[in-house]
């Protein structure tokens, strides 16, 4: 079975002055990276009995300096310039589809055209790899933010519509209970839009499958409370023939950063105390038992292992392979 990586091209847009949706500021692009934006792709592995396909939703950049929290002073841009990267950091948007036991599993499903046109591919990642959106059986959502369940719909569409969407209970009952929606903070209150906007017409339409945590959800695939970024947010952990990856959501935004501080945090997080809590521990737990980590926003295709380098971590990428093993 060989491995690829494929890109997409599709015609260069200039990015828009805002995000709209979350009242951020883009970074204005020059003229010669605008001619490379809008590239999706993927990327196949094996993990013991199941195949893993690293899906691109594309690429949004993201100024730190206004995004990170609970830092030092100067801490962002020393470790920003100390791995080559400038303030604004293009960070990869990815999902993840799982090839098990005949069915076909998505983990997260990308943004749509939410956030401008470097965003939104998914679809045409799947179809590259060979897949219709029809196909998949089963959608597992870390967490209900945008960029990853804004795929879901395209319009009034339901991208996804043969498809059971999972979602932790404790996330559908943050986001989908008008008593929640009341108590929140102003500046949460566009994200239950957000929320009812993507997940919302499947909920309506019954296709939404809540769960607790710690038993499987199938073979193999079990859920794992990873809350603070949101109150229901999940890691998805698949083993297979002693292989073990761990599907981490947004357990982590800025790579160059947090792995260097753990304790940085960022304004999308809900529980900013509990979301570096989950995120020390997680970091912990990936660097001593060495399994495979699948991470929404580390560079595409986001699969790795974390080592652990003092109080420090460190990010070991895949190697890249054209071959995976029985196909």
């Amino acid at each position: 079975m060989k491995r690829s990586i494929k890109l997409i091209l599709r015609p260069a847009f200039t990015l828009a002055t805002s995000l709209g949706l979350l009242s951020l500021s883009y970074h204005t692009v020059s003229a010669q990276t605008a001619n490379a934006i809008a590239q999706a792709g993927y990327y196949r592995m094996q993990v013991g009995d199941f195949e893993v396909i690293a899906l691109s939703d594309g690429t949004i950049p993201q100024e730190l300096p206004k995004l990170l929290t609970n830092t030092q002073p100067g801490e962002i841009t020393h470790l920003l310039t100390a791995n080559y990267l400038p303030t604004t950091v293009e960070t990869s948007v990815n999902a993840y589809l799982i090839k098990a036991n005949g069915k076909l599993i998505l983990v997260d499903a990308g943004t749509a055209g939410n956030y401008g046109p470097t965003l939104g591919l998914l679809t045409k990642s799947l179809l590259a790899v060979g897949y219709k959106p029809e196909q998949i059986d089963a959608i597992l959502i870390t967490h209900a933010h945008i960029d990853h369940t804004g795929g879901l719909m395209d319009g009034d569409k339901m991208v996804f519509p043969n498809a059971t969407i999972y979602l932790s209970k404790p996330e559908v009952d943050f986001w989908f209970t008008q008593k929640s929606k009341a108590n929140a903070p102003e500046a949460l209150k566009p994200y239950f839009a957000y929320a009812e906007a993507t997940v919302g017409p499947y909920l309506k339409a019954g296709k939404v499958k809540s769960f607790d945590y710690n038993q499987e959800l199938f073979p193999d695939i079990k859920p794992i409370a990873a809350a603070g970024h949101t109150p229901g947010h999940t890691f998805y952990v698949l083993e297979s023939k002693g292989q073990k990856m761990v599907f981490w959501g947004d357990i982590m935004h800025a790579a160059a950063v947090q792995l260097a501080d753990p304790s940085v945090t960022i304004v999308y997080d809900v529980d900013p105390k509990a979301a570096a809590a989950t995120r020390k521990k997680a970091f912990a737990d990936a660097a001593k038992n060495g399994y495979w980590i699948a991470s929404d926003h580390v560079s595409f295709p986001g699969i790795g292992h974390l080592k652990a380098d003092g109080s420090k971590y460190e990010w070991v990428p895949a190697n890249y392979s054209t071959y995976v093993s029985g196909r």
